[in-house]
């Protein structure tokens, strides 16, 4: 007997299947993304919901699915979801921060190794019976000044690794991050494309990084440079990288992400950046190795289960952070309320009105939204949770054990 329902898309892992039905959760898989109106119909009774890149979970979807009580994005982006509306309805979002890290640095070098020696070019001519061994316009990568935008997990990584390599690395993020190895920090993004002869961009999908690079940074980087985005798609004007492309003054591009992005392998796809030379495109597949998927796959349901079961919400991406470890025989109550004075005070006058004893409290707060895990020795009462959610605070209460 089920105990619990999730649903997942977008082709996850099935280790997370595993993870949910040894903790008594059954799973429903589909290949594919869902639209707007398919999502809301699939997610009738589902409790877990776990997705990809291209599933866009809208407020209209959260306000329509009551029995959605948490989110995992197997992935390292959550901006398909909407994390404020998810929030404030208790339900928090988890994600896969580290897991796909070192996939999409092995595939960003080995990207630029093939820019740089213009193997993309060799490739086709060589198909065409074209025999061209020269060397004119192949580089070595040792040497060459790596130009990183984004210093976070991916670009921290790519930095250790790329200088092994024997690349001077350079990078510009706009929070304040330590430096690994050699790495030379800049203090603005024009420094660093003034200097970097290949630049890569790895920040994360807030709206306000929407358009960063266009045809004026394409035109500040130095001429003959290699431009590679594995990032969002969003970011970049790539009408503008086909202007740069098509005149030389870029030498290089490779790029996984795009603005549009089919929902199925089937859909159609189209792109400025199509047919051009020294051009790498390749369907967000950055992090879609299967060690990154599997990893991906166990440590995102892990959430999910850790949290339905336990009420644990460390590294959810919009919610407190609480972990309340958890003695057999207590009954625990999980509670997401709007962040206002008294309230914790609210609910414990209720429960020691009832003549629950606490064991153990944690209250953590998050902008607008505070959570509280409480374990008592008592089983609650219906008069109890009847009390605790007639409070005008109360977002969502949940019971276990």
């Amino acid at each position: 007997m089920w105990d619990m329902k999730a649903l997942l898309l977008e082709n996850i892992h099935h280790l997370a299947e595993t993870v949910f039905n040894n903790a008594g959760i059954e799973v429903e898989m589909r290949p594919g993304a869902l639209a707007e109106d398919d999502l809301i119909e699939a997610l009738d009774g589902v409790d877990l919901l776990g997705i990809r890149s291209t599933t866009q979970v809208t407020k209209r979807v959260l306000d329509a699915s009551p029995h959605l009580s948490a989110i995992g994005c197997f992935c390292i982006g959550t901006n398909q979801v909407d994390l404020t509306a998810a929030v404030d309805l208790g339900i928090p979002v988890f994600n896969a921060p580290f897991s796909n890290t070192r996939s999409v640095v092995e595939l960003v070098l080995a990207e630029i190794i093939v820019l740089a020696r213009r193997l993309t070019e060799k490739d086709r001519q060589l198909h065409a019976g074209e025999w061209n061994k020269s060397a004119a316009g192949s580089h070595e990568i040792r040497g060459r000044k790596l130009g990183i935008v984004g210093y976070g997990n991916i670009g921290s990584q790519l930095s250790v690794v790329a200088e092994m390599l024997g690349m001077e690395v350079y990078f510009y993020d706009t929070d304040d991050k330590l430096a690994l190895g050699n790495a030379k920090r800049c203090a603005s993004l024009e420094e660093l494309l003034d200097v970097a002869e290949c630049v890569t961009l790895h920040v994360d999908g807030r709206a306000g990084n929407a358009g960063l690079f266009g045809a004026r940074e394409f035109g500040r980087m130095r001429d003959r440079a290699l431009f590679l985005n594995l990032s969002r798609g969003f970011l970049v004007d790539y009408e503008a990288l086909a202007t740069a492309l098509e005149s030389g003054h870029i030498a290089g591009a490779a790029v996984d992400v795009f603005p549009n992005e089919p929902k199925t392998r089937v859909g159609d796809f189209a792109s400025p950046l199509q047919n051009l030379p020294n051009v790498i495109l390749t369907p967000h597949v950055g992090g879609s190795t299967m060690e990154a998927q599997e990893d991906i796959g166990r440590f995102v349901a892990a959430k999910l289960r850790d949290y339905t079961h336990l009420g644990t919400t460390t590294l959810s991406v919009n919610a407190p952070e609480l972990t309340l470890a958890f003695a057999p025989g207590h009954h625990r109550i999980t509670y997401f309320h709007t962040n206002t004075p008294g309230v914790l005070a609210s609910l414990n006058n209720i429960l020691a009105d009832h003549g629950a004893n606490i064991d153990g409290q944690l209250l953590g707060t998050r902008g607008q939204i505070g959570y509280v895990v409480t374990d008592a020795s008592m089983a609650m009462p219906q008069d109890v949770v009847a009390a605790i959610e007639a409070l005008p605070e109360t977002i969502r209460l949940r019971l276990i054990g």
